[in-house]
Order: structure tokens, then sequence, then C-alpha cells
């Protein structure tokens, strides 16, 4: 009774000490500068379809990190050449964001700075299309999730799936506070030249990590 009973206690502790590292864990790879991030920050500013575009970021990083525990990791880095092509993909078209970012803040539109803008006058298939593209086109993404938070996951051998649902609810929690915190800010953004700074940010931001992106691959 006792052995039974130190042993489910053990049992216990080891998943929930693999779901606390892989909370931590997923928080130090997902709380970062990029551009899933700055995205859902410009979406929570306008009030333009935040909650799907989060859900669009969450659900792709549960599937992303249960595809490394599975070992989906281990296929991707066996191909580093289609790793490299994927980087130079990818940044190009972080890049062409930071010139439409760019071209924004140097010459505003009346829906570019309300909080009807961006994603609101497009539809919701165009933002979450964004969403998608800056998620899945971001070789960062598989570096983070896949090859990363997979490969430490398959480390607590059979708590690794307590570690990956703990890294999974760091992305829930973190995108619902990104989002939801930079619909807060929406009344700060009420004039042309915030707008301005923020897409001018967004610009350099987008730019710098797309030549970043092509100067690795």
């Amino acid at each position: 009774m006792i052995v039974r009973f130190l042993t489910s206690m053990y049992v216990t502790t080891t998943f929930l000490l693999a779901a606390l590292a892989g909370l931590l864990t997923g928080a130090g790879l997902i709380i970062a500068i990029g551009p899933q991030n700055v995205y859902v920050i410009r979406q929570g500013i306008s009030g333009s379809y935040v909650l799907p575009v989060i859900a669009v970021c969450v659900v792709s990083d549960i599937v992303l990190i249960s595809a490394g525990t599975v070992g989906l990791g281990a296929v991707v880095a066996s191909h580093p050449e289609v790793v490299s092509i994927a980087k130079v993909i990818g940044g190009v078209y972080l890049m062409l964001l930071g010139v439409f970012a760019a071209r924004r803040a140097w010459r505003p539109t009346p829906t570019s700075t309300t909080n009807d803008d961006p994603g609101r006058t497009r539809g919701l298939w165009v933002a979450l299309g964004t969403a998608l593209a800056l998620t899945w086109l971001n070789p960062h993404t598989y570096l983070d999730t896949v090859l990363t938070l997979g490969s430490i996951a398959n480390s607590h051998a059979d708590a690794k799936w307590a570690f990956t649902v703990g890294a999974c609810i760091a992305s829930i929690v973190w995108f619902l506070a990104l989002g939801f915190g930079a619909k807060k800010m929406a009344p700060m953004f009420s004039s042309v030249r915030a707008w301005r700074v923020l897409d001018s940010i967004i610009a350099v931001v987008m730019v710098g990590l797309g030549g970043g992106l092509i100067a690795m691959s």
C-alpha cells in the first residue's frame, strides 16, 4: 500500500515537473520579438479579428509542438537544404511585409490609422491567411517548436506529453495576453502619428528579421 502510494506520488511529481518545464521552456521561446507576435499586437491594437488570429497562432503552435514530440524534428534536421530554402522564402516574405509596413508609415491611409483597420476592411480570411503565413513560413517557428521543444520533450521519456502540454499552455496564455493586452492600448493609437510610429517599428523588425534569415541560409 505504501509502496503503491509512493510510486503514485513519484509519477505525479515527475509529470508535474515535466509540465512545469514545458511551460517555462515554451514561454522562454515564444515570448520574443518576432513577426507573429508583432502581427498579433497590431491586430490587438486595431481590434480586428483578435480572437481568430490568436486561435490560428495557438493551434499552429500546438500542432508544431506536438509534431516535434512525435519525432518530426529529427526528420527536419536530416534535411538542412530544405531548412535553408525555407529561410530564404521566409526571409523574403518578412522583408516584403516590412516594406508594406514602411509604406503605411510613410503614407498612412484612413483605414490604416483607425480601429477599423487592417483585417476588418480586408476580411477575416486575409487576416487569418497573414497569421498562417507568418507562422508557417517562418523557419524560426520550426526551430523553436519542432526541433527545440520536440527534442527537450523527448528527453522527458514517459513524461514527454506532460512537457508538451505545458509548452502548449504557455502558447495559449501568451497569445491571449498579447492580443487582448494590446487591445487595451487602442486608445493610445487614436492619432495618425501613433500608427506611423508603430508601423515604422514593425517595418524595422520585419526587415531585420527577414534579412537575418536570408543571411543564415
